[in-house]
């Protein structure tokens, strides 16, 4: 194993508190500055990553409740995941620290998901404690991704107070924190060929959601990690925080009915996705598929992504592939290593890339519609966008996000045939080159419907992060929080 290191400037033996713009020797003898030096622990994975960077973004970006307050915030990685986010731009009182990798990067994390979250909790629980007893100035607080589920302990352990993201929507959060309701109603466990249609509708704040539409760890291939996912709730009863990636106008009931049932304060401070780089920055020179998009009349291109961890298997592919070719509608797929292989398959319409700057091409005029498994950060983006999706759920939390955008905020279609999660079938080549013309029809009533609709929320959306927002008043509560905590 290798040797802790941090790979930014400063390493962490030797973090400082960033310089306050204030004049020091001007402040009031009564009023020295303190800095809080706030520790990000995420889940080493690409949708786990991602949302907390953006979440210490955000609020290193604000100014502390109080002006005699300096906050700095320390993100620690593995050194392969230094790599791949450490040249991003961040405030410059953001700094990375590294730990060891965990795991080989050939070993499948997709084809082994439980195997790689058992390794992760395992190997970097000791070296994340040492790097924690080591950061000066002494961290005052530590922003922990939920599903380490030691992280609530070790923070306890160091009186160091403990604030969890959860990654994925309040309503997934909901179910289960109130899992032992559907112990009770008997559905857990449950076989889905035969309750898989039945509705819970005893969940506080949550729509009434079929058996079926639940996350696939209550009843699908998940279900082997279900017991480290309850646990990680459970602990969070010892945690000082708990942080929901959501926007409070979108999740109203849930969130109130969470708060209410939450012995700890429970903040919405969603979306967590790169929104200031897409509205600060001009997009990059060397994304050469914006000089594609920028030919396209406005909203004709369908993007459609399978996410960055488990994806469709190929002849599921296949069959998107063939329908979009049969469908003639102009398309932008990102499909990682398959990426040439079905750009040979679906046909010259579009254009098919490994990867993209997803939330600049998202907000590109040319874009209309987005063919997506669900992920939460990739809903949260399509919300931000504006736009209406073709929900393609593949595992966890995508089946619950399928069906809030179909049918609660009625922004989406599904393209796959109703069954029972993960196990329903595929719609056929014909069937989904028809569901994409539909879809992509920008002057048919229902397309007309679902479109005003989307930009509805997309208004929710970017009004919630502005100043005055419900978003941007809670992280200045969160900030107030942590800079009042008595160390």
């Amino acid at each position: 194993m290798q040797a802790l290191g941090a790979l930014d400037s400063p390493p962490p033996s030797d973090v400082s508190p960033i310089p306050n713009q204030s004049n020091p020797m001007s402040l009031p003898k009564t009023s020295p500055i303190t800095t809080r030096h706030v520790v990000a622990l995420p889940f080493p994975g690409r949708g786990h990553i991602n949302p907390m960077m953006c979440l210490c973004n955000s609020f290193a970006s604000l100014n502390p409740a109080a002006n005699n307050t300096d906050i700095i915030v320390t993100f620690i990685v593995t050194e392969e995941w230094l790599g791949f986010i450490g040249s991003e731009p961040k405030p410059d009182n953001v700094s990375f620290a590294t730990i060891p990798n965990v795991i080989p990067s050939e070993i499948g994390r997709g084809a082994d998901s439980p195997g790689f979250y058992e390794t992760v909790l395992r190997k970097i629980k000791t070296p994340v404690e040492d790097l924690l007893d080591r950061l000066s100035p002494p961290v005052t607080a530590l922003i922990a991704d939920t599903y380490l589920v030691w992280s609530v302990e070790i923070g306890n352990a160091r009186n160091i107070p403990v604030a969890s993201l959860w990654t994925m929507s309040a309503s997934v959060y909901s179910v289960f924190h109130f899992f032992d309701l559907l112990v009770q109603h008997s559905h857990f466990p449950v076989d889905l060929e035969e309750r898989g249609e039945e509705h819970v509708d005893y969940i506080p704040g949550l729509p009434s959601t079929r058996v079926a539409d639940l996350p696939t760890c209550f009843h699908g291939k998940g279900v082997n990690v279900l017991d480290r996912a309850l646990e990680s709730v459970a602990s969070l009863s010892k945690a000082q925080w708990l942080l929901l990636p959501s926007v409070y106008e979108l999740e109203a009931q849930v969130i109130d009915a969470l708060r209410a049932n939450t012995s700890i304060p429970v903040y919405h401070i969603g979306p967590t996705i790169p929104h200031s780089k897409v509205e600060a920055e001009s997009r990059p020179s060397e994304a050469h598929y914006f000089d594609w998009l920028d030919k396209q009349p406005i909203g004709s291109v369908l993007y459609v992504s399978q996410g960055s961890l488990h994806s469709a298997p190929k002849a599921q592919m296949d069959e998107i592939a063939d329908g979009l070719r049969e469908s003639k509608v102009r398309f932008f797929w990102v499909a990682r290593e398959a990426a040439s292989e079905l750009k040979e398959r679906c046909g010259e319409m579009g254009i098919v890339v490994p990867w993209c700057d997803q939330l600049r091409v998202l907000c590109h005029d040319s874009i209309g519609g987005f063919w997506s498994h669900c992920g939460w950060n990739s809903t949260s983006e399509a919300v931000f966008a504006g736009l209406p999706m073709l929900t393609f759920p593949i595992y966890w939390d995508q089946v619950p996000n399928s069906k809030m955008i179909v049918e609660d905020w009625k922004i989406g279609w599904r393209v796959k045939k109703k069954g029972v999660g993960e196990e329903e079938s595929l719609m056929g080549t014909e069937e989904i080159a028809g569901i994409v013309r539909r879809f992509m029809d920008l002057e048919s009533e229902e397309g007309k419907e679902m479109r005003s609709k989307a930009r509805e929320l997309r208004d929710i959306y970017r009004q919630a992060i502005r100043k005055g927002g419900s978003t941007y008043a809670n992280l200045e509560a969160f900030v107030s929080d942590i800079c009042k905590q008595d160390f």
